[in-house]
């Protein structure tokens, strides 16, 4: 796995251990409500047991917005994509591209489908994943065919 580059100022890094950093993006509830549905924050055993997943069960890459680490992305190899990023990054439309690009990687895989799972409140993700071509096909399942 290689360095992705999307634009001059944003990047896929491929994961490292880089626990300190990112257990800042999971200290923030709101961020923790929108992306497991959950009420608290995460603990570094928590955050180290998703990583491991997503690292052992896809691609992971960190996102690299002007030399600094502000998130996450990783596809899973059941076709999952999933994305966090911090919330002084959100709305600089970092995401949506670096959604694209892993719709890029997806095609270069020769995946037919990618899929992502959005709670019914989360209408910040609904927007941007739908603007990019993914179809609500459930509640809270997105799909983008390829």
């Amino acid at each position: 796995m290689k360095e992705r580059k999307i634009t001059d100022e944003i990047s896929l890094i491929p994961y490292f251990e880089n626990y300190e950093l990112t257990l800042t993006w999971y200290q923030d509830y709101d961020l923790c409500k929108q992306v497991d549905n959950i009420d608290y924050i995460y603990d570094k055993d928590r955050l180290i047991r998703m990583y491991k997943y997503l690292n052992d069960h896809g691609l992971c890459y960190y996102i690299k917005y002007k030399e600094n680490l502000v998130g996450d992305i990783s596809l899973t190899d059941d076709n999952e994509i999933s994305i966090v990023i911090a919330k002084d990054f959100q709305n600089l439309g970092i995401g949506k591209l670096c959604i694209k690009e892993i719709i890029k990687l997806a095609k270069e895989l020769e995946r037919k489908e990618i899929k992502a799972n959005i709670y019914s409140f989360n209408k910040q993700s609904k927007k941007v994943f739908t603007s990019v071509g993914f179809k609500q096909i459930d509640e809270e399942i997105f799909v983008y065919k390829i």
